[in-house]
């Protein structure tokens, strides 16, 4: 993580269509993304000077924008190389990539058919998510008060700024309470997700994770399930009651700045971090590196 603001880290990114200094990244106070959370974006990671599934993640940011209506002005190539401009730019070879596009300041209303969709692209050097060492020993996840809402109650399948509110509130509060993250239900009941990764448990060899219909399907998940396949472990997606976290021998969680991450407690549950959870965090330090 920066030890500085993020807005003095220095050096350049990719704004509207071009590299300009970093302090020229800013936007007026009345922009609509800011009021009314009309922002859609993208975490990626680069190893070696490659940006991870990076057309997976250019293709999720434009279907984004899709559902929430916005009229992105640059093509999936355009944006596909913004990501190694804004990369090489800095000089960076394993770094965090964030590209996302939201509305300005052209109407200040819940309407916003007549602003412009502004696009920009940055990347910083990024190195665990969490403390290494309270990562690999496994962190401790609380559950949150607050629900992943119904599909008719939100565009759950956006990357979409303003669903992230409630994992703010419950990250904080999880924190505040000695624990790292907070594990989230969805409004039926069913264990989702963390804060910003998703969730697998190990029972009897077999992973188990939640269905991601009210949650991102993550690219993370999607890749160490092919993972856990190409291995010959079992891959169950189901519904999962919070009652059942007691009966899983293991626990991690999943994503781009998380990586994968052991688990070694939810609630007043313990786990070891087993051989199931070591295998796949190898076999994915390994894969996104090209080892």
């Amino acid at each position: 993580m920066a030890t500085v603001p993020f807005d003095k880290l220095g050096g350049k990114l990719w704004y509207n269509g071009e590299l300009v200094d970093w302090d020229a990244g800013r936007l007026h106070i009345l922009s609509h993304g800011l009021h009314y959370a009309s922002c859609v974006f993208e975490g990626e990671r680069a190893y070696g000077g490659q940006i991870f599934k990076h057309q997976e993640h250019t293709d999720r940011l434009f279907k984004s924008a899709e559902i929430l209506g916005m009229d992105i002005p640059y093509s999936n190539k355009e944006l596909y190389d913004a990501g190694y401009d804004s990369l090489n730019v800095q000089g960076f070879k394993d770094a965090y990539v964030r590209a996302f596009a939201w509305r300005g300041s052209e109407m200040m209303a819940i309407s916003a058919q007549q602003t412009t969709t502004h696009v920009a692209v940055v990347s910083w050097d990024m190195g665990s998510y969490f403390d290494p060492e309270a990562r690999m020993a496994g962190i401790k996840l609380q559950w949150a008060k607050y629900k992943r809402p119904s599909p008719e109650c939100a565009p759950v399948h956006a990357k979409a700024a303003g669903l992230y509110m409630i994992c703010t509130v419950s990250k904080h509060e999880a924190e505040a309470a000695g624990y790292n993250d907070a594990l989230m239900v969805d409004w039926r009941g069913y264990v989702a997700e963390c804060t910003g990764a998703n969730i697998f448990f190990v029972k009897d060899g077999a992973l188990h994770t939640p269905i991601p219909d009210c949650f991102l399907d993550g690219i993370t998940r999607q890749t160490v399930i092919e993972l856990a396949k190409d291995r010959g472990i079992e891959v169950v997606e189901r519904h999962i009651m919070p009652e059942e976290v007691a009966d899983m021998q293991e626990v991690f969680i999943v994503g781009t700045a998380a990586e994968v991450t052991p688990i070694n407690q939810i609630g007043d549950v313990h786990y070891q971090v087993g051989e199931v959870t070591r295998d796949l965090l190898t076999l994915y330090h390994n894969h996104v590196r090209g080892e």
